[in-house]
This record gives structure tokens, C-alpha cells and sequence, in this order.
């Protein structure tokens, strides 16, 4: 099936296997939006699963037959199915992940045809879990659920915390299917010769800042940008999905309020609250990456109320001052071995703008400056793509236009390698 906007899932093969948690409910929207996003996908039931999922609707949905336990031993079939699937899928996603189908995982059972699977399988593998508080926190379950993301190539997506289905209200909720779509695209996003699913970035501590700033000029309106906020959340899912703990400061999002799951967000408003909250949060970061549109003015004295339009013009016309620069007084109080990542929005032909650029990265103090043209068909701002040029002390280099979560790991690779090159250094 084609899709409306080519996706990184385009022609993937995807199995999805579905345990015994009630959130299993929700798949049929996992694989719905998997077909819709073009993947090729495969579904698969544990025998408690198909209690609470129809596997003809999985089927219907996936444009190909439910495989269930049954299933796995057939007198007249060449191969295991097992070894068939786990060889067929270049992604696996376990969603829901109970605490049955955990603890054997974990341990290595081959009991049943979903842990045959996944004892077979050498692909990446998305592991959404799902189950009652109390199951959650359970030793044995936190046991298990950390020997799992020991597990080479595994993505796992914590619960989340909310009413269950027990009506407790807690930890134990199913990451949200759009969420477990943006894991899987971004698998397919770090291009043919990445590590799939490498958490390289596991025991990292990342602070990123995304969208729009806006400065209240009366009760009614306010100075902003045309910022969405979606690459820097993405940059931060991304950090995420590759094992780093991401600690997100956000203006006003246009963008999916699954895309935040995961994330430990502090939501701000104007470029004072921004500031504040980064800076409270940077001396326990390694990688700071400044993704929000700050808004370049605002006004000394606010109007409390609505003014009239005929006042506009004369109010709009002087009482503004300039917005203190956020990233260069935060790159001052950064610490010994902390990596800075900017971003700059420009505008011109490819010279005068990298010449700007070079300036502007010199005097906030960044490691790293990414630097996209806002002005050109087709990218920047919202929905769209990105690319531009990432600058550094080795010179500049070119990012072609690409998705903004493959952008958001090319990004983080650069990050990384400059954080390897800081680390040899002081070895040597």
C-alpha cells in the first residue's frame, strides 16, 4: 500500500507479535498505521492474546494471515515457522510485552511460538510492555526488564503512567501506538551502514530545547515564531530510542502529544521561563542541544488587557527590548566536557550564510551548529523536511535535505564521534 508521505517503514518487514495484556487492544491501530506508512507486516499471536484480539481483524488489517500458536509445528512445512519468521522480519515489535511473555524472553525460554521467535531473531526488536502497577514494580519484573535491554538491539519503551484497565492509576500503560510507530520509523532512519538499534547512547544524560518562545504583547496576542517544535522533539526521541536519558524544555508544540511519552518534559512559554529551566537542568546534562526559536523581542510592560486595533500600530512601534541570548549564557556556564549542539535558522546564498553561521557558532560558544535555510521550497518549518550544513571547528558539511528524524541521527552520530574524538584526547 502506498502512502501519502514516503516514510522510512516504506517496503520494511515488519512483525508484530501480540501477548497477553489487555492493552493488546491497541494494536490493531499499531498495525493499521504500519500498513498505511507502507511496511509489510506480519502478525502474531500468544493463545492469551487472541483472547483479547480478534486475529482475523489483525489479519484483515495486515493484509496477510494471523500466525498463532498452533501454528508453529506443521507436519508439512519445510521449515519452523519460527526460524521463518524471525529470519522474514527486518523489525520485530512485541506490543503489548506481558510479564509472561517477558520472563521468558529474559531467560532465554523457547516455550511457545512468540519466544521461539525472539530467541531466534536477530533483527532489532521494539519491546512495549504492558501490565498492572503492581506487576510492574515487581522485582522479578524489573529484573527481567533489565535484562532485556542488555539484549543486543533491543528498543525498549518504558509504560506509562495513567488509568489502567484494573481502574488503578499508575505505571503499567502500553506506550502509545503512535509513539511505537515513531520507534520503529526511526530503526529505519540511521541509513544502510548504521548500527540498527544500537543503544550507543545508553547512561548519556541529554538536554534539549524545542519549539517556539512567545513574548505577550496585550491579553490577546503575542511575538513568536513560525517554529512547530518538531525537530528538536524528534532529536530527543531519537537520543531516547538510543538509550540516553532526555530531559525536554518546550515551548508550544504543534505536534502529536504521544511524540512527548518517555521524555521528562518541562513545558515554558516565554524565553525567561526557558532560560531558567535549562539552567537548572544543564549541570546534570552531557549534550546540551538548543533546538528552540527564541523569540527575538519582547515588550518591557505587557497590556493586561486586549488593546484596540487602532492602538496597534503606535504600542507596536517602541516599547520592545531585546531578549537575552539564551545559548551563549548557558554555553559560559557550561562545564569542562559538556558538547553544545545549536541551530540557526538563516537565510541568503550558501556563502554568506555559512560565513554568518561560522560568526554566529564562534560567539554562542557551540561544539557543533546545525544550520538549515528557511528560505527554500520544500524544507524547514512544521511537517516538512530538513538539511543545511553542520559546522564545527573541522570546517563545514553538508546535510542534504532528509527526514527530520534521520536528520536528528546524523546529528546525534556527529555528537557522538565529536565526544569519542574529546575522550581520546584526553587518553592520550
Amino acid at each position: 500500500m502506498r502512502t501519502d508521505k514516503p516514510s522510512s517503514l516504506y517496503g520494511r518487514r515488519v512483525l508484530v507479535a501480540v501477548s497477553g495484556s489487555i492493552a493488546a487492544v491497541k494494536t490493531p491501530l499499531l498495525v493499521s498505521a504500519l500498513v498505511k506508512a507502507g511496511a509489510e507486516v506480519r502478525c502474531l499471536v500468544t493463545p492469551s492474546g487472541a483472547a483479547l484480539v480478534s486475529p482475523i481483524a489483525l489479519a484483515s488489517l495486515s493484509r496477510h494471515r494471523c500466525y498463532l500458536e498452533a501454528d508453529q509445528w506443521n507436519p508439512v512445512a519445510p521449515r519452523p515457522l519460527h526460524i521463518e519468521l524471525a529470519e522474514w522480519a527486518e523489525l520485530t515489535i512485541v506490543a503489548p510485552l506481558s510479564a509472561s511473555s517477558m520472563a521468558r524472553w529474559s531467560q532465554g525460554s523457547a516455550d511457545g511460538l512468540l519466544a521461539s521467535v525472539l530467541l531466534a531473531t536477530e533483527g532489532p526488536v521494539i519491546a512495549a510492555p504492558a501490565m498492572n502497577t503492581a506487576m510492574w514494580r515487581h522485582p522479578a519484573a524489573q529484573r527481567n526488564w533489565l535484562q532485556i535491554q542488555e539484549f543486543p538491539k533491543v528498543v525498549p519503551l518504558l509504560p506509562v503512567s495513567g488509568l489502567l484497565a484494573c481502574d488503578r492509576v499508575g505505571d503499567g500503560r502500553m506506550a502509545d501506538p503512535t509513539l511505537i510507530q515513531l520507534a520503529a520509523e526511526s530503526v529505519f532512519s540511521r541509513g544502510a551502514d548504521a548500527p540498527v538499534a544500537t543503544c550507543d547512547w545508553s547512561g548519556m544524560s541529554v538536554l534539549v530545547s524545542a519549539g517556539p518562545t512567545q513574548e505577550s504583547i496585550d491579553a490577546a496576542r503575542f511575538m513568536s515564531n513560525r517554529s512547530s517544535g518538531r525537530m528538536g522533539v524528534l532529536l530527543a526521541q531519537a537520543a531516547r530510542f538510543r538509550g540516553a536519558t532526555v530531559q525536554l524544555v518546550h515551548g508550544p508544540l504543534d505536534l502529536p502529544d504521544a511524540w512527548l511519552e518517555g521524555l521528562q518534559c518541562t513545558p515554558v512559554e516565554t524565553a525567561a521561563e526557558l532560560s531558567s529551566a535549562l539552567q537548572l537542568a544543564l549541570p546534570t546534562s552531557d549534550v546540551l542541544v538548543m533546538a528552540a526559536a527564541v523569540a527575538d523581542l519582547r515588550r518591557e510592560a505587557a497590556s493586561e488587557e486586549k488593546m484596540p486595533k487602532k492602538q496597534l500600530q503606535d504600542v507596536l512601534s517602541s516599547g520592545w527590548t531585546e531578549v537575552p541570548d539564551v545559548l551563549s549564557n548557558l554555553t559560559r556556564q557550561r562545564r569542562p566536557g559538556q558538547l553544545v549542539l545549536g541551530f540557526s535558522a538563516l537565510t541568503g546564498d550558501d556563502t554568506h550564510l555559512l560565513e554568518k553561521a561560522e560568526r554566529k557558532r564562534l560567539e554562542k560558544g557551540c561544539d557543533l551548529m546545525m544550520v538549515n535555510p528557511v528560505d527554500r521550497d520544500g524544507q524547514g518549518f512544521g511537517n516538512q523536511p530538513n538539511g543545511g550544513w553542520l559546522l564545527g571547528e573541522g570546517g563545514s558539511r553538508n546535510l542534504p535535505v532528509t527526514s527530520k528524524l534521520t536528520l536528528s541521527h546524523q546529528l546525534l552520530d556527529a555528537l557522538f564521534n565529536l565526544r569519542d574524538q574529546a575522550a581520546a584526547l584526553v587518553d592520550s
